[in-house]
Order: structure tokens, then C-alpha cells, then sequence
């Protein structure tokens, strides 16, 4: 199977929206990614530091109820894939808007019961079950979002920008890392610690009901993407027996057949017959991304925080974490706006190799108890990490053809986050636990390699006509 990207021609590309309109969807689209991914860091923090004690036994020891915490957060990396192949199988039937609307719709109403349910001591067994719910509820929406989002803006936005503008659907899970800390941070400065564990942590997650009222503004005031309905118009065309070769729209027979090849058939079925190849490898070159991110943002607050590691306050390291963050924003976007220009397979191969050899400087600086050096290996860390992830929009979009778009970046994606993300946590604390913490270095390092090797047998997609297909 050729995992090149789809051909590209000299045709032109469908037409794009004005400055003002990309500009309105991409600071959409980083709002509600970024609201949508704070719901879900949100449980990562928590998952740390509250629900080991809230919604377990209080007897549980301290390790086995952080290893038990940890697997309820990877539900919801169980639930993406599941997510993906739901909403990718709509989104590309019936748009990728009503999709991305129904994905925050969703996450919002499912973070904000987490705010109100009862805990172990009030509940007992039915307090982590509810909780699992609600995790593999956000899962599924998380899994729709990201192509949603995603596709909204690299869709609309002109093809020498489309890396850039990609960025700013990328840019909401560390946005949403900075809001879930600082959100944290505040209602820990702001009320007792017994408080905090006993009502506190619950304010931030209320407060994402916020998601419902982005998801009727993306209802109510953006369009479909011009390359979705340009491939609806197709169908219609086809449908009606109709003529798709107008003069002035000559280059839609490039992919007229193409596209309207196999409608009766599921999109995500589709996908895995053409592509293949290209899910495994874009799930592979995911893997660095996922296994560094949540390493960082989860079990390093964890390790720092508790006795058995570093013994160091959960401010200190919330505060590390959401500097490093706010320090990986630029990161994307500069890697981004490279890839539009120099292509986007070499600077995520860098970010990969300089990722996994900063794993093994990580922890020996955490290990110091300086503040300043925490931050370093934090912001390095989360830095070379989004040398990756804010090309990836662009990269992903431009390996698959528009019918089934959305299924095969959403099935990479969310392959990718189930195997690199779920269990980085809990992995993490058992190799930590069993062989020491140089372990975690070398097994962050392991996934970075396998994220090379992804990409480099993957093909450049930079300068790819997404119109046109194979």
C-alpha cells in the first residue's frame, strides 16, 4: 500500500473565504478546542491529585488509588477511537459543522454532571462508576472534535497558510491545559485545603457549561467548509445524472468520480480500504505527541507532588505546568507557519528526535525541587512536543481525499491517542514503581522513535491540492 499523499495537479483549488471570514472561524475553532480540551484536562488534573481520594476508598493505599484514578482517565482514551469513527462517519455524510456543534454539545453537558456527583463516602461504588461514565462520555466527544475542528479551518483557509491556520485548532489543548491549571490554581489559592478536596475542585468543572453556549454560536454564525460543499454539490450532481464538468469549475472533474466513488458505502469503512497504510502511520507519528504530552501535564504533577517522589507542592508544579504551556503556543505556531513554507515532514521529525532526547534530562531536573529547572524541563519538553503537533492539522488534512476526510485523519488521530495517550499515566507510575524513573525517560523515548520512523515513511504532503485524489 503507497502511503503517498493524495496527487496534487496543476488545477486550482476550490475557492477560500475572505481574510475576515478565516480569521472568524480559526478564533472560533481555537475557542471551542480550547474550552473543549480544558473539560478534558481537566480530568487529568483531577485524576492526579482529587479523585484518588474522592471516589475511592479511603483505605486504598496511596499508590494503588493513583493507579486506580489514572485508568478512569483512560477511559476516555478508550472512548476516542469510538468517537471518531461515530462523528467521521457523520462528519463526512453531513458536514463537518453539525459534527464539531455536537462534539462540544456533548463535552460540555458531560464535564459539568462531573462537577456535581457524589463522592465514595456518599455514594460508595456507584461514585467511580458514574464518574467512568461521564469519562467515556467525554471521550466520544473529544474523539468527534478534533477532526471537526480541524477540518473547519484547514478546509476553508488558503493552501499556503493552511499549516498555520491548522495551528489554531492545535492550539487549544494547551490552551486548555493553561485554563484547567490556572482554574485549579485559583480555587486552590482561594479556599482551605479541606475545602478545595471537599467542594472546591468542582467549580471549575460547573463552569463548563460555558461549551454550550460556543457550540450554539458555531451553529448559529459559521459555514460548512468549501471543500465539503464542493463535494456535495458533486453528489448532487451525480445523483440528478447531471453533468459535473461546468466550464468554469473544470477542475472539480479532477475528483468528481473519485469522490462520488462509494457514497452508499460507511466513510469509515471507505477509508480503511484506501488508506490503510496511511491510518497506521499517522496513528504512529502521534505517539511522541501523546505519550510526552500527558507524561507532562499528569504523572510528572503526580510524581512531583507526591512522597514517594519529589514531596513538592501541588501549586508549584500546577504553576510549571501552565508556564511551560503557555510557552508551547508559540512553539506550534512557528512550526506551523514553517512547515507552509520548508514542508511539514522535517520539522516534526526534529521535534520527535529532540523530544525523545530530552525525556532523559527531564526528571533528573524535577528531581532538583528548583522551581526554575522544573519549568525548564516542562517548557523544553512541551516545546519540542509542539514542534509536532502544530504542524500535524495541515499534515493530517492533506494525506486523505475530502469524502473520507474526516474518518482517516480522525482514525490516525484517535488510534494514535489510544496507544500513545491512554495509558501513559499509568504506565508511567508502574515503571516508575517497578524500575525507577529512568525508565519513563526510555520508554518516552521509545514512542518518539517509533514517531520518526511514522513520518519518515510517510511521504511530504506540503503543497498537496486537497481537492484532487488519487
Amino acid at each position: 500500500m503507497s502511503t503517498d499523499a493524495p496527487a496534487a495537479n496543476s488545477l486550482p483549488e476550490a475557492s477560500t473565504a475572505s481574510t475576515t471570514t478565516m480569521r472568524k472561524v480559526a478564533l472560533t475553532s481555537l475557542a471551542g478546542t480550547s474550552i473543549e480540551w480544558y473539560d478534558f484536562f481537566l480530568y487529568g488534573t483531577a485524576a492526579a491529585l482529587v479523585f484518588p481520594i474522592v471516589f475511592f476508598p479511603s483505605d486504598m493505599p496511596v499508590m494503588v488509588a493513583l493507579i486506580a484514578s489514572f485508568s478512569t482517565f483512560a477511559v476516555g482514551f478508550i472512548a476516542r477511537p469510538l468517537g471518531g469513527i461515530i462523528f467521521g462517519h457523520f462528519g463526512d455524510r453531513l458536514g463537518r459543522k453539525k459534527m464539531l456543534v455536537v462534539a462540544l454539545m456533548m463535552m460540555g453537558v458531560g464535564t459539568t454532571l462531573i462537577g456535581a456527583l457524589p463522592g465514595y463516602a456518599t455514594a460508595g461504588a456507584a461514585a467511580p462508576i458514574m464518574l467512568v461514565i461521564l469519562r467515556f462520555v467525554q471521550g466520544l466527544a473529544i474523539g468527534g472534535q478534533w477532526g471537526g475542528a480541524m477540518l473547519l479551518v484547514t478546509e476553508t483557509s488558503p493552501p499556503e497558510k493552511r499549516g498555520w491556520y491548522g495551528a489554531f485548532a492545535q492550539a487549544g489543548a494547551p490552551i486548555g491545559v493553561i485554563l484547567a491549571n490556572l482554574a485549579f490554581l485559583l480555587i486552590s489559592y482561594a479556599v482551605s485545603e479541606e475545602a478545595f478536596m471537599s467542594w472546591g475542585w468542582r467549580i471549575p468543572f460547573l463552569a463548563s457549561v460555558v461549551l454550550i453556549g460556543i457550540s450554539l454560536y458555531v451553529q448559529l454564525h459559521l459555514e460548512d467548509t468549501p471543500a465539503f460543499k464542493e463535494l456535495e454539490r458533486l453528489k448532487k450532481l451525480r445523483h440528478h445524472g447531471e453533468d459535473v464538468m461546468a466550464p468554469e469549475e473544470a477542475f472539480s472533474k479532477v475528483a468528481a468520480d473519485s469522490r462520488a466513488v462509494n457514497m452508499r458505502r460507511s466513510p469509515v469503512l471507505e477509508a480503511l480500504r484506501l488508506y490503510p497504510g496511511r491510518i497506521c502511520l499517522a496513528a504512529g507519528a502521534f505517539l511522541s505527541i501523546q505519550v510526552t504530552f500527558y507524561i507532562m501535564i499528569a504523572f510528572v504533577v503526580a510524581y512531583g507532588s507526591s512522597a514517594e517522589g519529589v514531596g513538592l507542592s501541588r501549586n508549584t508544579l500546577l504553576a510549571a505546568v501552565l508556564i511551560a504551556s503557555v510557552i508551547q503556543v508559540p512553539f506550534q505556531f512557528w512550526a506551523a507557519g514553517y512547515s507552509d513554507r520548508h514542508g511539514r515532514r522535517g520539522i516534526f521529525i526534529l521535534g520527535a528526535v529532540l523530544t525523545g532526547a530530552w525525556a532523559f534530562a527531564i526528571f533528573p531536573l524535577v528531581d532538583t525541587g528548583n522551581f526554575y529547572l522544573i519549568t525548564l524541563a516542562l517548557t523544553l519538553g512541551l516545546g519540542f512536543m509542539g514542534m509536532q503537533y502544530g504542524p500535524q492539522a495541515a499534515f493530517f488534512t492533506e494525506l486523505f481525499s475530502t469524502h473520507v476526510r474526516y474518518s482517516g485523519a480522525s482514525l490516525g488521530y484517535q488510534i494514535g491517542a489510544i496507544v500513545g495517550g491512554a495509558l501513559a499515566p499509568t504506565i508511567a507510575v508502574l515503571l516508575w514503581n517497578q524500575y525507577g524513573i529512568f525508565y519513563v525517560a526510555l520508554y518516552m523515548a521509545a514512542a518518539s522513535t517509533l514517531t520518526v520512523l511514522s513520518v519518515w515513511l510517510l511521504t511530504e504532503t506540503h503543497g498537496t491540492d486537497i481537492h484532487a485524489v488519487e
